[in-house]
């Protein structure tokens, strides 16, 4: 106990002294402070102020013991205590006179005496009260437990542990101490040296936690005491406030090496808090205590899980504030989610490793309980972290991408540890919202394509508002609209399979589709240039030929002998053997709309590769292809075969309204306003065939490679259909004769030619041939004598009608317009009767439907 010898030996001289010739005196009736004050003299000191020092300190145990924490209530009138206090005062500046003969010591005895032997009614007593006063003799007995430890190992307990506590029982009727307040302080004292060596002896308190559970059988007795039972609370609260604070933290507490304390502690923390909120609640009901002094708890499980989580959100938040993940700029906010994933998976395999195999003595799933804490609170950072992602790129996916792995990790533990609970571990597993890092990167992805699609629709609205159609250099002969489109789907295409994630073939398709109805708008646009019956004139009225017309005789009147048409028309000749092409700007311009249309082709036919060949693409897990028009399981069909066809259909429409402008705009004057007029043997078609062969070079030159054929195909159909208009519906200014049939036929032999031979192959002469043979039709027609043609028309006549053979008084019915000429056609038939300048055809239009003669 820390006494010296000298100390020691005055001690012993009093004893003596005071027991001397009182064998009978039982050792609690001595009053010990006031004894030593008797018997020991200030000679028996080094000097005075040694004496003065010892002597003040036996008054502070008279005055802790009577005054200021007396066992019995003492009234504040009470003599004898107003005495003591003013001979404790007066020793404050020097010592007191403690002879025989002094007055102030008999004053001293005489009050000491009287306040020791006090009791609560007045009736005599046996017990001494002089240091039974709580806290006084609680501080006194921790002091005499204390001696139990060896002063050279203070974790150690003195092998003559038992002996001393038998002696130190001797005390506990001075004291004032019972079995119930020895086993509290005791388990106090053995806590109490726990934390005082630095925690390295378990046993201290593997010792102090078998002393509780003597304590809780103490606290479940009825007869308890007030003080004891404020004491208890006050005991166990310190203790389990120290070692809960430890254990909602053990990750910073516990580390490496010292996890196995936490076995140790973890069991007194219950039980204190077991003690606590099962005996304790009795002191809502003393008078003096209230209701804040008492502490319910859960079970141990639930405490335990407690721990578990609250410890771990502790470290996770210190890994968070270690990283500074709070306070990363956005574009660094990708590598912390990374780092604080592996932290998370370090923190949790260390979890399951080092901690949970202890925790599961007192928690079934404990393990499964830190995943599922680390779990929401990754959670929570990685929510946070989406919330201000806008796009989806590497870095986002790469951070979802680790979240799954992370989040397979835990699930795992959760698993495992559950595999011996009564529900699988469905309870815990109901915790973890999941991260759905699948989906999101499905929805970040799905947002990714139509970010890419909303760039192309406003490269499509700029087109319509300000695309000219001038090809930006002859190496460029398309529209830069198309350009521009083309390198934003190419670029959407590589960078989609840029992005780290499992591409499968449902995804493709989304892209896909996207794309290609962008193309088919852009196609739409491209071919929004009209149609080619704007620019085919309108029918002349069918009129019957008449030799003696006013404007045939004014026509021969103004042409005098040896002048031909083909000088009447400058347009045609007034370049000599250089003639300029007729191709207007607007034409070459539906020429740029052509290459635009083939350069969407091409490059469609690369982002179809692109799609169709990448290594990236999986099988998709979602059967979406059921009742879509395709399934890419078959390689040899195209991701943009609607696409495709549009633009194939959209060619043939450019190609067509360009033909026909060609022709029947700009090579007007030149064809259809020149060709036969009044006379065919002075206006034949020569002129309009070097014009014809100057405009199809320029076409050639402006026109892709791919593009030239279907363009040349389509301004022979529109040449052929200019022609035929011309013999058929060239009105009152063309006037035919049987006879002018060979030099008909040999001009369109000569358009034949110019399309055999102009390009390099462009068009075969068998298509040519099948296209002609129409015209070729018609202009035999022209070759028939007037009776054949009337007899032939009125027989194909009647059949088309349905009437049969025409009877006396009956009339052929006037055959409709059809617009599709054929030699078998009754209105082909009838436009030939109506240019045939001839007496016998003039007689039977006028005869048969009343014609109207040419003025």
């Amino acid at each position: 106990m820390r006494v010296t010898e000298q100390s020691d030996n005055r001690l012993r001289k009093t004893l003596m002294r005071t027991l001397v010739g009182q064998m009978g005196r039982r050792a609690e009736t001595i009053i010990l402070p006031l004894e030593l004050l008797r018997h020991l003299k200030p000679s028996e000191f080094n000097d005075s102020h040694e004496y003065h020092l010892w002597q003040k300190r036996q008054f502070k145990i008279l005055e802790a013991g009577l005054l200021l924490h007396p066992s019995i209530a003492l009234d504040k009138s009470n003599t004898f205590a107003m005495r003591l206090r003013d001979i404790i005062r007066t020793s404050e500046t020097k010592p007191i006179d403690t002879g025989k003969n002094s007055d102030t010591m008999r004053t001293l005895c005489n009050s000491v005496v009287s306040l020791s032997w006090r009791t609560p009614n007045g009736t005599p007593t046996d017990v001494c009260h002089w240091a039974d006063g709580f806290p006084l003799n609680v501080h006194l007995y921790v002091s005499l437990l204390h001696s139990i430890f060896d002063i050279r190992d203070e974790t150690l307990v003195l092998d003559e542990v038992d002996e001393l506590l038998e002696l130190m029982k001797k005390t506990w009727s001075t004291l004032g101490i019972t079995r119930p307040l020895h086993n509290l302080c005791f388990a106090w004292v053995l806590f109490q040296q726990y934390v005082s060596t630095a925690m390295i002896e378990p046993d201290l308190l593997c010792a102090a936690h078998a002393m509780l559970t003597e304590v809780a059988n103490d606290a479940k007795k009825v007869d308890r005491e007030a003080v004891y039972v404020k004491m208890l609370s006050s005991v166990l609260s310190s203790m389990h406030g120290w070692a809960e604070k430890r254990l909602l933290r053990y990750h910073d507490y516990f580390l490496r090496g010292t996890v196995g304390q936490i076995e140790s502690l973890l069991p007194l923390a219950l039980s204190a808090a077991r003690i606590l909120g099962e005996d304790v609640t009795i002191v809502d009901g003393l008078g003096g205590y209230e209701k804040k002094d008492t502490m319910v708890v859960d079970s141990s499980g639930d405490r335990v899980d407690h721990y578990i989580r609250s410890s771990l959100k502790n470290a996770f938040a210190k890994i968070i504030e270690n990283g500074n993940a709070k306070e990363v700029k956005e574009e660094e906010a990708s590598e912390a989610l990374l780092q604080l994933a592996k932290e998370t998976e370090d923190l949790a395999l260390k979890e399951r490793e080092g901690y949970s195999p202890i925790l599961k003595k007192w928690h079934s799933t404990a393990a499964g309980v830190a995943a599922v804490t680390l779990h929401n609170c990754y959670g929570a950072v990685l929510k946070q972290y989406l919330g201000g992602v806008s796009t989806l790129t590497n870095e986002t996916v790469g951070v979802l991408q680790r979240a799954g792995k992370l989040e397979k990790i835990l699930v795992q533990m959760v698993v495992e540890d559950s595999a011996d609970c009564e529900d699988g571990g469905k309870s815990i597993v109901r915790e973890m919202v999941p991260y759905e890092v699948d989906y999101i990167i499905l929805k970040l992805l799905k947002k990714w394509i139509d970010e890419r699609l909303a760039k192309g629709k406003e490269c499509l609205s700029r087109a319509k508002e300000s695309e000219t159609w001038n090809p930006k250099s002859k190496s460029e002969p398309y529209a830069q609209s198309a350009v521009e489109l083309t390198k934003l789907a190419k670029e959407a295409v590589d960078d989609f399979f840029e992005i780290p994630i499992g591409i499968t073939e449902d995804l493709v398709q989304d892209l896909a589709e996207g794309l290609e109805r962008l193309f088919q708008d852009y196609t739409i646009f491209v071919s929004s240039c009209g149609s080619k019956q704007s620019y085919v004139p309108s029918l002349p009225p069918l009129t019957r030929c008449n030799r003696d017309s006013k404007f045939l005789k004014l026509w021969k009147k103004a042409t005098p002998c040896g002048v031909g048409l083909e000088e009447s028309f400058p347009n045609g000749t007034n370049e000599g053997n250089h003639p300029r092409p007729s191709t207007s700007r607007g034409t070459q311009r539906l020429y740029i709309r052509l290459n635009t249309l083939h350069y969407l082709l091409s490059h469609l036919h690369s982002l179809d590769k692109s799609l169709s060949l990448s290594h990236r693409i999986i099988p998709s897990t979602r059967n979406r292809f059921t009742n879509t028009r395709k399934s890419h399981s078959n390689s040899s069909s195209s991701y943009f075969e609607v696409a495709h066809s549009s633009i194939q259909a959209a060619c043939q429409h450019v190609s067509e309204v360009a033909a026909y402008r060609l022709i029947f705009l700009d090579s007007n004057s030149v064809f259809y306003e020149s060709l036969y007029v009044m006379d065919v043997a002075n206006a034949r078609i020569r002129p309009a065939l070097r014009i014809l062969k100057q405009n199809l070079t320029l076409m050639t030159a402006i026109l892709t490679d791919k593009a030239q054929a279907l363009a040349m195909r389509e301004v022979m159909k529109a040449s052929f259909e200019a022609y035929l208009m011309v013999l058929l519906a060239g009105g009152s200014s063309r006037i035919f004769c049987r006879s002018d049939h060979e030099m008909i036929e040999e001009d369109f032999d000569s358009l034949k030619r110019v399309f055999c031979t102009c390009g390099e192959g462009l068009i075969a002469e068998g298509v040519v041939d099948r296209e002609a043979e129409t015209v070729e039709g018609v202009i035999a027609l022209m070759g028939q004598c007037t009776e054949q043609l009337m007899e032939d028309f009125s027989i194909v006549t009647c059949e088309k009608s349905g009437i049969g053979l025409v009877g006396t008084g009956q009339k052929l019915p006037m055959p409709p317009t059809t617009g599709r000429w054929h030699r078998s056609d009754p209105n082909t038939i009838l436009r030939v009767l109506c240019h045939r300048n001839d007496r016998s055809a003039n007689q039977f239009l006028k005869r048969t439907f009343q014609l109207a003669k040419r003025r």
